[in-house]
């Protein structure tokens, strides 16, 4: 049974007076992954919703499972996040 993803908008660099706020990011954090998803795999479900500058999969034991999704704007960025939250991965 495939478990839901959970996306959000990622933190950046902490620190930072002049940061945009948090719901304005080009970086996706996503959890729930199956543990064998590749990157070109992310990039056929992400990419349906912008331009993207890079995805990370997470490989170690400690990071399996969640992966970073940067895209080129914004506004592809959120609306990624608003329809991909939830969705089911086989």
């Amino acid at each position: 049974m495939a478990t839901p993803l959970r996306t959000g908008l990622g933190g950046g660099a902490g620190g930072r007076s002049n940061r945009l706020p948090p719901e304005v990011n080009r970086i996706l954090y996503v959890k729930n992954l199956p543990y064998k998803i590749t990157s070109e795999e992310m990039y056929e479900i992400f990419g349906k919703f912008g331009a993207i500058r890079q995805i990370r999969v997470g490989s170690t034991p400690e990071t399996r499972g969640t992966a970073f999704v940067v895209y080129e704007d914004i506004f592809d960025a959120k609306n990624a996040c608003e329809h991909l939250s939830g969705f089911n991965v086989s």
